[in-house]
């Protein structure tokens, strides 16, 4: 007997339905793990998961299989002493783990490589030193590499100097071949001046920004691009053209495919102004000139949809670019989100932070290359106080898209609500860039508990409200700004379960 089509079709609805799932696969919380461990997921390769875990100065690697069960844990055991930094450059069969130490008065920049088993290959390699007359608990170097990953630099800034800040740089090609070693001194003409947000191109190019804060460092009023080629022992310094306008909170990127540099600010018409819109720069870096200066003013219907609460004036005083994504056409994307903190019981904007405006970054406190992303409490260590009582807030996420030619294309605000008190690991968003579709996760409160939610966004700007995960298993919290995309449609997302932390790998 034939079925009916309509069952048929029923029958395919469901199995088309089924196809477009998730599943989730977590690994078992390691009880031999401290429960305030910190972590870094490294990534995936040859199929197996690598992830960094450090407590004190113990330092492991934890290496799982597909199915998330940990089939080693390995000892760092050349790292020893007191580690003030470490990061990761991720290839197809092996990671480059760099780190920092001090021993008596030198700090040592070094590298070590590590094969998809997680286990050291050869000796770690020593990149730079620096001698230092006292007992340093930060960072000294910061470290970025190109979008293909063929260049690697380690730089660090001296600002003893008020009129020069020294900038050495040090390029290594991916074998950590030296290319170039280069001490600059950037010139510093006005008194708040300072070095920030820095990219490193595919040809081994840097570009910085050099910026000029008003009196008390709450906003921008002059601003400078830094470009030092690979290969050059100097450097050229053009001023950006802007006038009537203070900016704030910049980034810069690096196209790659057009040989420009995106450089994009929130802006406001008065100093500590309400944040009017968005300013954008496009330098054609083969030409050596500034092909665009334009701004974009937010509308009514665009503050009405992002503000939380408040008048419309002030929709966007609380927002902090996260995210710029280049497309090949040289248009960009900008995703931006609501974040503040509050402490007993007050409100803190961003002209409250540490040093002014979160745009003011001291070199110890780099953070616009760190993989928990662009937050404004990272700038100041003045919520580590345990006696003080600090909520954490992370609001709605507005995403905006413009053409090549600086013309806002179509805006969108992904909502939600997100708060916690004296930690923001669960708060926030994980972005996972699928192609055709940038889908963020982060968690809704239902009922007490924590459930992931997945919103996803056409390059179209539509906003689909995907389904709540199904197969969530009670007990496990997830940390999705924490979270590492791994594969085309796999991310791995930190969880805590009883108090452990664990892994989830989420296939798409």
């Amino acid at each position: 007997m034939k079925k009916p089509v309509s069952m048929l079709l029923a029958l395919l609805m469901l199995t088309v339905a089924a196809s477009f799932g998730q599943k989730i696969t977590y690994s078992d919380p390691d009880r031999e793990d401290a429960r305030t461990l910190n972590f870094e997921i490294m990534g995936r390769m040859n199929g197996k998961v690598l992830v960094y875990k450090n407590y004190r100065d113990f330092h492991f690697i934890s290496v799982y299989d597909a199915d998330m069960k940990q089939v080693d844990r390995i000892k760092l055991e050349f790292l020893t002493g007191r580690i003030l930094n470490t990061e990761f450059v991720q290839y197809p069969d092996f990671v480059y783990m760099i780190y920092q130490f001090q021993k008596k008065n030198t700090m040592y920049c070094m590298a070590a490589k590590l094969d998809a088993n997680g286990k050291k290959v050869g000796e770690p390699i020593q990149l730079d030193t620096t001698e230092v007359s006292y007992a340093s608990s930060n960072k000294i170097y910061s470290i970025i590499n190109s979008d293909d990953k063929q260049k690697i630099m380690v730089f660090k800034i001296n600002t003893r100097n008020d009129k020069a800040h020294a900038l050495t740089t040090v390029l290594f090609d991916k074998d950590l071949t030296l290319i170039k070693k280069t001490r600059l001194n950037i010139s510093m003409p006005q008194r708040n001046d300072f070095l920030t947000e820095f990219t490193l191109d595919n040809d081994g190019d840097l570009a910085c920004v050099r910026a000029s804060g008003t009196a008390s460092n709450d906003n921008i009023n002059k601003v400078s691009l830094v470009v030092k080629p690979a290969r050059a022992d100097n450097y050229s310094v053009t001023d950006l053209k802007f006038s009537g306008i203070f900016l704030d909170d910049i980034r810069i990127k690096a196209d790659n495919i057009n040989k420009h540099y995106v450089i994009t600010s929130f802006f406001s018409k008065q100093r500590r102004g309400n944040i009017e819109g968005l300013y954008y720069s496009l330098w054609d870096k083969l030409n050596n000139k500034e092909l665009m200066n334009a701004t974009t003013v937010f509308s009514d219907e665009f503050r009405e949809d992002a503000k939380a609460e408040g008048g419309l004036k002030a929709a966007f005083n609380d927002y902090f670019l996260k995210n710029v994504i280049l497309r090949r056409d040289g248009g960009f994307i900008v995703v931006a989100e609501s974040a503040y903190t509050s402490s007993r019981g007050n409100t803190l904007n961003r002209w409250d932070y540490l040093y002014g405006s979160p745009f003011w970054s001291p070199v110890d406190y780099y953070t616009w290359n760190s993989p928990t992303g662009y937050y404004p409490w990272y700038r100041s260590s003045l919520y580590n106080n345990s006696n003080v009582l600090t909520r954490y807030f992370a609001d709605n996420v507005a995403v905006i898209s413009f053409e090549p030619t600086g013309k806002m294309e179509w805006s969108n605000v992904i909502r939600k609500s997100q708060y916690d008190d004296n930690t923001d690991n669960f708060i926030g968003y994980g972005l996972l860039n699928m192609g055709d579709q940038l889908h963020f996760i982060f968690n809704i409160q239902e009922k007490r508990s924590l459930i992931l939610s997945d919103q996803s966004i056409a390059p179209s700007g539509q906003i689909d409200r995907n389904p709540t995960f199904k197969n969530l298993d009670k007990g496990y919290d997830f940390m999705p700004r924490h979270a590492k995309q791994v594969g085309s449609r796999v991310a791995i997302v930190p969880c805590q379960y009883r108090g452990f932390t664990c892994f989830a790998k989420i296939e798409f």
